[in-house]
């Protein structure tokens, strides 16, 4: 997917017409300094990251993260165009991606994935994708169609059991992205769409953020690779577990992209907003967080990211 973002040739009281429009990959810089992690699933060795500061949009949009914790959050709009961006990015840049797919089926990424130049299909089939089809995997347990193998069980048998323990889900991630063939590829990444699903699945809000740490504290720390989270969110929503995780994650995040919907209703030239929010204050003490805002359009086959302000159907 290409990615279009405005960039104003003058200062911002002389703008006009003078944009410059560049396509670029939609990924973003970091370092990954080592810290102490409380968590009781944690190992002592291992912790969270924290990501670096931007100089420039133009650096924030060109770099690649290693070993970073990014939250895809959406509210009153559909996120899902950056989940598919992130699936064909990493596959395209050689990355072993395990992919959690809760919220729809597998042709359905694969149909859009071809729409983006990618073959999800042939990447399963030479070990680079590893899919999840949450949706299959739920029925098969419900009906009991599922024969779970020994040694080898359901990474969702959470929803057959008592208790909303995810550490099957957790293990199934880490097997597959700490397999012996995973050294051929350039980095693991874990891809989750949609964190919210497992709360609607009857999992706790303590089980999923566990969960997350977890996979944060492998990933991220022991193997320097990435997480990737869509989660949904809603201002003036009552699930209160919900929004206990999403407030947890982007306490606990490296960078997140917000994508809100317009508070003034649909337009055909303006999809909606985007936040992006760098965490520098857990890097260091005392500063503030790096945001930037765009507002962007989604096409067939890429998005569109401009000023506010500045669309095509204004300019």
């Amino acid at each position: 997917m290409s990615i279009s973002v405005f960039i104003p040739r003058q200062p911002h009281r002389s703008l006009g017409r003078a944009w410059l429009g560049l396509h670029v990959p939609l990924c973003w810089n970091s370092i990954s300094p080592l810290q102490p992690c409380p968590s009781r699933f944690c190992h002592p060795e291992l912790c969270s990251s924290v990501a670096a500061p931007c100089h420039s949009p133009g650096a924030l949009l060109c770099a690649i993260l290693q070993g970073k914790f990014t939250l895809l959050r959406d509210t009153r709009t559909d996120g899902s165009f950056l989940v598919h961006h992130f699936l064909s990015f990493y596959l395209r840049a050689g990355c072993k991606v395990c992919f959690v797919a809760l919220l729809q089926s597998f042709s359905h990424y694969s149909i859009v994935a071809q729409k983006l130049g990618v073959n999800l299909t042939a990447a399963k089939e030479r070990g680079q994708l590893v899919f999840l089809e949450g949706l299959k995997s739920c029925l098969d347990l419900v009906f009991g169609e599922e024969e779970e193998q020994p040694g080898q069980p359901s990474p969702l048998r959470f929803l057959s059991e008592s208790s909303s323990d995810l550490r099957a889900l957790f293990d199934f991630v880490r097997t597959s992205l700490s397999a012996p063939d995973s050294g051929a590829w350039k980095g693991p990444v874990l891809l989750v769409d949609d964190l919210s699903v497992l709360l609607s699945l009857g999992a706790t809000p303590v089980a999923v953020l566990d969960f997350i740490h977890y996979c944060r504290v492998c990933l991220c720390s022991q193997l320097q690779g990435n997480v990737v989270v869509l989660v949904h969110s809603s201002e003036d929503s009552e699930d209160e577990e919900n929004e206990l995780v999403v407030n947890s994650l982007c306490h606990h995040s490296d960078l997140i992209l917000w994508a809100e919907g317009l508070a003034t209703g649909f337009c055909k030239d303006v999809h909606g907003q985007i936040k992006i929010i760098q965490r520098v204050s857990l890097q260091q003490a005392g500063e503030q967080d790096v945001v930037q805002i765009y507002q962007y359009k989604i096409q067939d086959r890429n998005v569109t990211f401009f000023a506010r302000g500045l669309s095509a159907a204004v300019l």
